[in-house]
């Protein structure tokens, strides 16, 4: 059995980190364009990182303003999924956003992912829509 650990990443060799596991996810596997997945968002933004045995392993990433938060960039390397990592995941992430004071968040959830959100509460808002070429749904919890 593997012990996971969840963090805020806090160091600059954890973010590199966490937009290696996006480069890897995003950008080969969905083929979504670099300028797409490194919007310009990351500096203003809070990320989380998910390790094995320091292994990078998830990552997220977490947008706050006035009212709400914006939980995205949700990634799990593939040899990783199907362990419970990215629920952990996002359930950490979910859990920082309340001690912050955020009880309304927002997301865009890949369309095939819908079911994974709605299992923490999170309810579909309007029609589908593309984002760099893959359907997704505006979603929101709170």
């Amino acid at each position: 059995m593997f012990k996971i650990q969840y963090r805020v990443i806090d160091t600059a060799d954890d973010l590199q980190k966490a937009l290696f596991i996006r480069g890897v996810v995003f950008i080969e596997e969905q083929h979504c364009a670099y300028w797409e997945e490194l919007d310009g968002q990351d500096s203003d933004a809070i990320h989380f990182l998910a390790t094995i045995d320091d292994e990078p392993v998830g990552t997220a990433r977490m947008l706050v303003f006035d009212d709400y938060a914006k939980v995205g960039r949700l990634a799990v390397r593939k040899a990783y999924r199907g362990k419970g990592i990215g629920k952990e995941l996002l359930q950490y992430v979910l859990q920082h956003a309340a001690e912050l004071g955020y009880s309304k968040i927002k997301i865009h959830a890949q369309a095939y992912l819908v079911g994974f959100y709605e299992d923490f509460g999170f309810v579909k808002q309007g029609e589908k829509f593309l984002e760099a070429n893959i359907e997704h749904y505006y979603m929101e919890k709170g």
